[in-house]
């Protein structure tokens, strides 16, 4: 087995997404002892955890996709509009983290100029689908 099979056996092993923000992060030193336990990325997602309305744009962008045709995309601001019609601008992060949750649980993809990207290193404009099947 060459080097590249090595690497991508262990990073299955070494890598986890977050529980709070959906990015995948790195086992460290530190969370070695209990790996299997850690789902927290850092403090700060720790301390944010999941809350009622990080729930509640999960729910938005699946009704958001539901009623739509089944290729179709949505903006996360769509879902945080849904959720507070008042203070949306305030829940874009959130949106994105719920996305972000949402396609490490398998149920959503993140696109960019019609292409899946890596949802923990995405930046800037993305658009949220279901996942296209195989085949």
């Amino acid at each position: 087995m060459g080097r590249a099979g090595r690497g991508s056996e262990r990073a299955a092993v070494d890598r986890k997404p977050c529980a709070g923000c959906g990015r995948t992060f790195d086992r460290r030193p530190s969370m070695a002892a209990n790996w299997d336990e850690v789902r927290w990325c850092s403090d700060a997602c720790r301390r944010r955890g999941v809350r009622p309305v990080d729930r509640a744009l999960e729910v938005a962008i699946g009704a958001l996709l539901d009623d739509r045709p089944r290729d179709a995309t949505i903006c996360p601001s769509e879902a945080a509009r849904q959720v507070d019609p008042d203070r949306w601008r305030d829940l874009m992060e959130p949106a994105r983290r719920a996305a972000r949750r949402m396609v490490a649980a398998g149920t959503l993809e993140i696109v960019q100029d019609g292409r899946v990207v890596d949802p923990s290193r995405a930046k800037g404009p993305i658009r949220l689908r279901r996942p296209r099947s195989v085949g």
